[in-house]
């Protein structure tokens, strides 16, 4: 049964909370997932976004987030692997709107423990590592974002993201060095590859077949070769996949000259055994929608990723529809990012990030982005 409305909604004004939740519940129901598990998650995020839920929609947006574009302070996501359903997942950020980035952290770890309290799973290694990524005074675009993957049964896995930088860009490193080692990971550091920036580390927290300690690092003016070349696990996927996804999600075509020049790639580089510095899994996170004139280039191009990799294409354009009822060509940024993950032992994961657009859309573009194709 639906929750009654309340505040603003009972008003007759969409609120943040009943926004993200309908599309949580059409999106939940593309899934597969139940309707009592999807009414147990629409809930959740709903007590996520805490009082910034019952905010009216004609108001600005609570925070100016980093989360997304337009601030809204959540995100979908769809990842397919073969020999599995389609999962879906919500990142949301629990503390949006607060006064301060101190006070974010403050209800963001809040949220996680009441999550873990409800769930019965440890937060020792977020508890180790508090007074690295959420200090008194942080610095940065963020405090803390909360994941969930949304599994049938209504127990979600929970990830968290946290702020290498919190201390100061300057020490973003230092900080990745330091929370490594301390969760057993000594010599890690040192196996990543060369990098830009460090935009985030994340924790597994819950029920995981192995709890991954994830570094995310940024590549300013990332090629395909460059690309193919940033996995440091053993066995690394082979360079040409990685650049034939590159290449296909950036809408390019060369392996020397593509280059994304405005919003950089990311790679993700995660740990899970402490008795070796290399890395289980890596991942490449192309942001499709600065290098697509709008979301029908971007939609062709997942689904041609997704072909490539024997992955039903067919819940995509779903899922779009079930986000917003624009049609994609008229904005670009319902798709955000495309991924392709490789972890030890398993077949490749194919990631669609979705974005909210609860406060804008961004128009398309009249013509192809040419930092997105070959020059010279």
């Amino acid at each position: 049964m639906t929750a009654a409305p309340t505040g603003a909604e009972a008003a007759g004004r969409p609120t943040l909370g009943a926004f993200t939740s309908g599309q949580l519940r059409r999106l939940g129901a593309v899934a597969g997932l139940s309707t009592a598990d999807v009414e147990t998650y629409a809930h959740v995020l709903t007590e996520s976004l805490g009082p910034v839920g019952e905010r009216p929609l004609n108001l600005p947006p609570p925070t100016r987030t980093f989360l997304s574009d337009d601030h809204t302070p959540v995100e979908f996501s769809f990842s397919w692997q073969a020999g599995a359903a389609p999962s879906l997942r919500v990142l949301v950020e629990p503390g949006c709107g607060a006064d301060s980035l101190a006070h974010n952290g403050r209800i963001g770890l809040a949220t996680i423990h009441a999550m873990a309290k409800r769930w019965n799973f440890a937060t020792d290694p977020l508890d180790e590592l508090q007074d690295l990524f959420l200090p008194p005074s942080p610095q940065g675009p963020l405090a803390l974002w909360c994941a969930l993957e949304l599994r049938p049964g209504g127990v979600p896995k929970v990830k968290v993201y946290l702020n290498p930088a919190a201390s100061g860009a300057r020490n973003a490193a230092a900080t990745v060095r330091e929370a490594l080692r301390r969760l057993g990971h000594r010599h890690a550091f040192a196996a990543l590859p060369e990098a830009d920036g460090y935009p985030f580390v994340a924790l597994d927290l819950g029920d995981w077949e192995e709890h991954r300690v994830k570094v995310y690092l940024r590549h300013d003016g990332l090629t395909a070769l460059r690309a193919g070349r940033l996995s440091r696990t053993d066995p690394s996927p082979r360079p040409a996949a990685i650049e034939e996804f590159f290449l296909t999600a950036a809408g390019g075509a060369g392996r020397h000259t593509t280059r994304l020049n405005r919003r950089p790639g990311l790679s993700c580089h995660s740990f899970t055994e402490t008795g070796t510095a290399r890395p289980s899994g890596f991942t490449l996170h192309v942001p499709v929608r600065d290098y697509a004139r709008h979301d029908g280039e971007s939609l062709a191009r997942a689904a041609s990723v997704l072909r490539r990799h024997g992955l039903d294409a067919a819940v995509l354009p779903r899922s779009l529809a079930a986000v917003s009822q624009r049609r994609p060509e008229e904005g670009v940024g319902l798709i955000a990012y495309l991924a392709l993950a490789h972890q030890q032992d398993r077949p490749p994961r194919v990631t669609a990030y979705l974005s909210c657009e609860a406060y804008a859309v961004r128009p398309p573009v009249a013509e192809a982005p040419r930092h997105a194709v070959a020059v010279h």
